[in-house]
């Protein structure tokens, strides 16, 4: 077993070899065995293995002028990207178009002119907005994609999963005004694509992903979070609708199954909406899966309501 190395308490639990050295720290104690060598010129107490731990282990050997960005700070700033980190994805080193980018294993240096990005602090690090973060990767994204990872910065809701401080991250006004400052870059079509596809007010990827799926296949595109009244009273809110129609989406994740005051939320919600003659179909992973099956359902369900 490891035996964690005494080290000066300001160090923290990584750190750069330069920091330890003007610490007092002297190499032979650096190069003991117990010290783990998650990037060049690094040093950290345990081993990372998430992302935010790999953020951190690199994030004192940034400096003065670097800053993360591009996937990386997409993922730092919680946007729905359409992969899954994994260790073996290099993060992203943003400095100035001037400056030379860092090359090391693990790191992939890019340039990006000062006026193209703001800097903020996220858990004690710096990174580039979350506009110039989507700009920055969109080169690699489907508009499908990029209309799911617009929504979340124009979402005003507080409980879209995982993202980071403040609502809205971005507006629609800002995020063309940009465009136009930014000019031709790879991927600005897609962005211009997307953008008018983009709806507010969205509380999921998932959710996302499934109105565009009923747009893509001639449906009308239904309404985002609906609310429902009866008698002066809420009855709820549903992830998609039809309200012409009285046809309510509602998109079940596995918090919706594992989360027992939610599942209780969720039956009760139904009962209401199909008390008032609403149709409520609930869908999971496997029907964006088989589209055509949850589409068949739908045109029958709107068949239904015009006999």
């Amino acid at each position: 077993m490891r035996q964690k190395v005494r080290l000066h308490r300001r160090l923290g639990d990584a750190f750069s070899v330069a920091s330890a050295a003007a610490a007092g720290i002297g190499s032979d104690r650096l190069r003991a065995r117990e010290l783990h060598r998650p990037f060049r010129g690094v040093r950290s107490i345990e081993a990372p293995e998430t992302f935010q731990e790999y953020l951190g282990c690199y994030a004192p050997r940034l400096k003065s002028g670097q800053r993360f960005g591009g996937i990386t700070a997409a993922r730092d700033w919680g946007l729905p990207l359409p992969s899954e980190w994994t260790p073996k994805e290099p993060l992203e080193v943003v400095v100035t178009s001037s400056a030379a980018p860092p090359k090391i294993r693990g790191v992939r240096g890019r340039r990006l002119r000062e006026n193209r990005a703001t800097t903020f602090t996220l858990r004690g690090h710096p990174v580039v907005d979350p506009v110039a973060a989507l700009f920055m990767c969109v080169g690699e994204l489907t508009v499908t994609q990029s209309v799911v990872m617009l929504d979340a910065l124009l979402t005003t809701a507080s409980n879209y999963p995982d993202l980071g401080p403040g609502r809205p991250l971005s507006t629609r006004d800002e995020i063309s005004r940009r465009l136009e400052e930014w000019g031709k870059f790879p991927g600005c079509g897609t962005i211009r694509a997307a953008l008018w596809r983009a709806r507010e007010r969205v509380e999921s990827p998932k959710e996302t992903e499934t109105r565009l799926l009923l747009v893509d296949s001639g449906l009308p595109e239904p309404s985002v979070q609906h609310e429902v009244w009866a008698d002066g009273r809420l009855l709820g809110r549903t992830d998609l609708a039809y309200p012409e129609q009285r046809i309510a989406f509602e998109y079940e994740g596995d918090g919706h199954r594992t989360d027992k005051d939610q599942w209780r939320k969720d039956i009760q919600r139904q009962r209401h909406l199909e008390g008032q003659g609403w149709i409520v179909i609930r869908l999971t992973q496997a029907d964006l899966d088989e589209p055509e099956l949850l589409v068949a359902s739908i045109r029958r369900a709107m068949a239904a309501r015009r006999r």
